[in-house]
């Protein structure tokens, strides 16, 4: 290339730059534009009298602290040397504790020295303060006003049972209107992701736990509608999410959207998650969850049956080395002593906290009688993703090869069973529904749930009175200024209680 010939083509690689830069400074073009939430709601700053707001955050997203050393080890950057996130494996769950406590909801996360901060929660807070004109709240030591233009955020182990979480919801708040000397007071509840479903819960039950066994589940009593008026949901799976069963598979990464996977230093492995009750309450509800055979064809699969989860080698309990090293004693608690129960009160375990999934989801799905007249007193609000391939039906194969079944949570071209090529993208579309990469539209809206329609808007029987997507990621919903301006009109434009 001679010298002229290279003096053109570098003009027109600049030329080329700046024809792009004058695109991006066009009106119209560029980065998405965001609504200016403080001009939209300056007037709102004048509003008084506002129904004071709960936060309940999802999984992952309270702050966990040793109780006695008072050491973070959620969320940090590297596993304690004392601590880890795995509970103990017994029948009894909710005797399964450890030294791990809640304290505070998790604002921004620094996850080493030198990377940036993650804003979590803190720009949900903040829009509350800074456009909604709410003050923080203080459960122990509230104002006398905070019976109004306050929110109050509820940390809570997530770990935990979400009926156990729920429970103690809904106590925090009976004693608080005790405090604040209003028992006539009810809250809207702003909640993202799994929170939803504690809301959901306690607004349906009230304190009441689940019913023994196979029992039948009873209708709701709307035992929580004392307290709560409104629950405005973020990316709430109320159909379950695969990506729970694929964190039981795999363990916990941030995976949203098949163009993003970041490890976070493998720090909720797949022998932590396989002991966490509630991620058992986060599965595909059983009308819900799907698989598909190595045709894409649909396979049926009992979700909830101990015995099919042995047979396909799912989780760590199932997996020949993980067992053989729990009972060798290798497979150690929280103190660092070996587990002494048997390879029984493993499976045990495995089965009580599938079993109490499916009772859990049955209370979720459980509605009034189609005649009801009214409609149920606590009324839902939801704000979604749906431009995100998001997980919804894995695929399980037989490696004949190998003697055993694989079951893929992600996409790949594949050969049927007639040894035909099926190509990445055709995968995609059978595994995948639009969502927010870890709830899909479907499930935020309860549209497979199998009783009467109790939404103006949408195909579903939960009492959804409003809705709104939106294209953003699960874990930044909550964040997206779209999504806030919508939230932010319904709770201050609502007059007092």
């Amino acid at each position: 290339m001679n010298k002229r010939i290279r003096s053109l083509f570098f003009s027109f690689r600049v030329h080329r730059f700046a024809f792009i830069v004058l695109l991006l400074l066009l009106p119209g073009c560029g980065a998405r534009r965001t609504p200016d939430l403080e001009r939209i709601f300056a007037p709102a700053r004048a509003r008084k009298d506002k129904t004071p707001v709960i936060v309940v955050p999802g999984i992952l997203g309270s702050q966990l602290m040793n109780r006695r050393t008072r050491e973070i080890v959620w969320p940090s950057a590297f596993r304690s040397s004392t601590d880890g996130l795995s509970l103990p494996t017994t029948p009894d769950l909710a005797a399964n504790r450890d030294e791990l406590v809640a304290e505070r909801i998790v604002e921004t996360a620094k996850l080493a020295r030198l990377a940036p901060e993650i804003y979590v929660y803190y720009e949900l807070l903040n829009a509350l303060r800074r456009f909604g004109d709410y003050r923080d709240g203080d459960w122990d030591n509230p104002r006398p006003d905070g019976d109004r233009d306050t929110f109050y955020v509820f940390p809570y182990d997530w770990r935990r049972d979400n009926v156990e979480s729920a429970q103690l919801l809904v106590r925090r708040i009976e004693e608080l209107k005790r405090k604040l000397g209003r028992p006539d007071l009810r809250f809207n509840i702003v909640a993202h992701s799994m929170g939803g479903l504690v809301a959901r819960y306690a607004a349906m039950y009230g304190d009441a736990d689940l019913p023994a066994d196979d029992a039948a589940q009873p209708p709701p009593t709307w035992a929580g509608a004392h307290h709560i008026k409104k629950i405005f949901m973020f990316g709430t799976p109320n159909e379950g999410t695969m990506e729970a069963f694929a964190t039981l598979l795999e363990g916990y990464s941030i995976n949203e959207g098949l163009r993003r996977r970041i490890r976070l230093l493998n720090k909720l492995s797949r022998e932590d998650a396989v002991t966490i009750p509630s991620i058992f309450q986060l599965l595909p509800h059983p009308e819900a969850a799907r698989f598909l055979d190595q045709n894409l064809a649909p396979l049926e699969v009992d979700f909830y049956d101990p015995d099919v989860w042995r047979k396909y080698k799912w989780s760590p309990i199932n997996d020949e080395e993980f067992r053989a090293r729990y009972e060798r004693g290798e497979v150690r608690d929280e103190e660092g002593a070996p587990y002494r129960a048997t390879l029984a009160q493993l499976d045990a375990y495995f089965a009580a906290a599938l079993a109490r999934a499916r009772r859990f989801h049955a209370a979720l799905d459980a509605h009034a009688p189609a005649d009801a007249s009214e409609p149920p007193p606590v009324a839902l609000y939801t704000f979604g993703g749906d431009c995100e391939e998001t997980l919804n039906s894995p695929v399980i194969l037989r490696d004949e090869k190998r003697g055993r079944w694989r079951t893929l949570t992600e996409p790949r071209e594949l050969r049927d069973m007639q040894g035909r090529k099926i190509k990445r993208r055709d995968v995609i579309r059978a595994m995948y529904e639009p969502g927010d990469g870890r709830v899909t539209r479907r499930s935020l809206l309860g549209e497979r749930l199998d009783a009467p329609r109790r939404s103006q808007f949408f195909d579903t029987p939960l009492p959804i009175a409003y809705g709104v997507f939106a294209c953003d990621l699960h874990s930044e919903l909550q964040n997206n200024k779209t999504l806030q301006d919508n939230a932010l009109t319904l709770l201050i434009n609502e007059v007092m209680n």
